[in-house]
C-alpha cells in the first residue's frame, strides 16, 4: 500500500513521469534486480539502455518495455571488455539523440571462497567487475555528464553491505563493494561543483535474487573465459540459520527485487535532488 501511495504522490507531481525524457543506461538489466530497475525507469518516462552478457535476456527485457508502451533498447555485451564498453556508451547516446543522463552500474555477481584458499582469477574478476568496469563506463561517458545544459545527470554505483561490513569468505567482493564506495565520493566531488551532477552509492543488504538463493537451485554464471562459477547460498548453511535468518532484520524479512529496484529509482529521482556522495543502505533495518 505505501509503494502504490508513493506512486499516487509521484504521478500527481510528475505527471510524465519522475524521469520523463533522460536516457538511463543500466548495466545487469536483463534479470534480477537491474531488470526490475529497466521496467520501473521506463514507467517513469526514461528512454532505458538495457546492457546484460545475456544477450537473449536483455532483448526480452527491452522487447517487453517497448511493447507495455515505453522506450528501450538491448545492448548487449561483456562489461569486462573496454571495447565493448565504449561502444555500449556510443549507442546509447544515439539511442538518447545524443544525450545520457543516468547511468546505474549494477552488472556484477559473487565468486566466494575463504582467503587461503582464493584463486587470482577468482580476485581479479570480482575486481575488474565491481570496480574496473563502473570506473571506464563513467569515463567513456564523461563526454556526456560533464554539460551544463540545465538537465539533470545522475550516477548510481551499486553496493552492498558485505562492502561496509565485510563477510567471510567475500575478501573479493568486499573489497570491490567498499571501492565502490569510493569512488563514488570521488565523482561526486569531481563533477558536482561544475556539472551539477549527482553519485550515490546504493547498499543492498539480503535482496532475494538468485545471489541468494539455494545454491543448490543450479543457478550460475560462465565468466567470458569459460570458469563456471556457482550462484546463492548452500543449503546447510540457510537450515543452520533456520528461524533466526531475518533475527537481526527489524523488518524480519528478507528484501524483494522490487524493493530493492525501487530505491534505485528513488535516488535517481527528482525526490532525492540534493543528496549526493552518499551510501544508501537498503537493508530492512540490519547493521543499523
Amino acid at each position: 500500500m505505501a509503494q502504490q501511495r508513493v506512486a499516487q504522490i509521484a504521478g500527481h507531481l510528475f505527471p510524465k513521469g519522475m524521469l520523463a525524457g533522460q536516457v538511463a543506461i543500466i548495466t545487469g538489466s536483463g534479470q534480477g534486480i537491474g531488470a526490475e530497475a529497466a521496467q520501473l525507469f521506463a514507467k517513469e518516462g526514461a528512454k532505458v539502455v538495457v546492457q546484460d552478457i545475456d544477450a537473449a535476456k536483455a532483448e526480452a527485457m527491452a522487447k517487453g518495455i517497448n511493447e507495455s508502451g515505453g522506450k528501450a533498447v538491448a545492448i548487449p555485451g561483456d562489461m569486462l571488455n573496454s571495447e565493448y564498453i565504449n561502444e555500449l556508451v556510443k549507442k546509447s547516446a544515439e539511442f538518447g539523440e545524443g544525450k545520457i543522463h543516468i547511468i546505474v552500474n549494477n552488472a556484477g555477481f559473487t565468486w566466494d571462497g575463504v582467503i587461503h584458499k582464493m584463486t587470482d582469477k577468482q580476485w581479479d574478476t570480482i575486481v575488474a567487475l565491481h570496480n574496473t568496469a563502473p570506473f571506464k563506463l563513467i569515463r567513456a561517458a564523461a563526454p556526456y555528464f560533464r554539460v551544463k545544459d540545465g538537465e539533470p545527470r545522475n550516477i548510481i554505483n551499486i553496493s552492498s553491505t558485505t562492502g561496509v561490513n565485510g563477510n567471510a569468505g567475500q575478501a573479493n567482493y568486499a573489497l570491490a563493494k567498499a571501492g565502490v564506495t569510493g569512488l563514488t565520493k570521488a565523482i561526486a566531488k569531481e563533477w558536482g561543483p561544475q556539472f551539477g551532477v549527482r553519485v550515490n552509492t546504493v547498499a543492498f543488504g539480503f535482496i532475494q535474487t538468485r545471489l541468494t538463493a539455494a545454491k543448490e537451485d543450479g543457478a550460475f554464471v560462465t565468466t567470458p573465459d569459460g570458469n563456471k562459477v556457482a550462484l546463492g547460498i548452500p543449503q546447510a548453511q540457510s537450515r543452520a540459520a533456520g528461524d533466526n535468518a531475518f533475527a537481526d532484520i527489524p523488518l524480519r524479512r528478507g528484501g524483494t527485487a522490487t524493493e530493492a529496484a525501487s530505491a534505485i529509482l528513488a535516488v535517481a529521482s527528482p525526490m532525492f535532488s540534493y543528496v549526493s556522495g552518499q551510501t544508501i543502505m537498503v537493508t530492512g533495518g540490519r547493521n543499523m
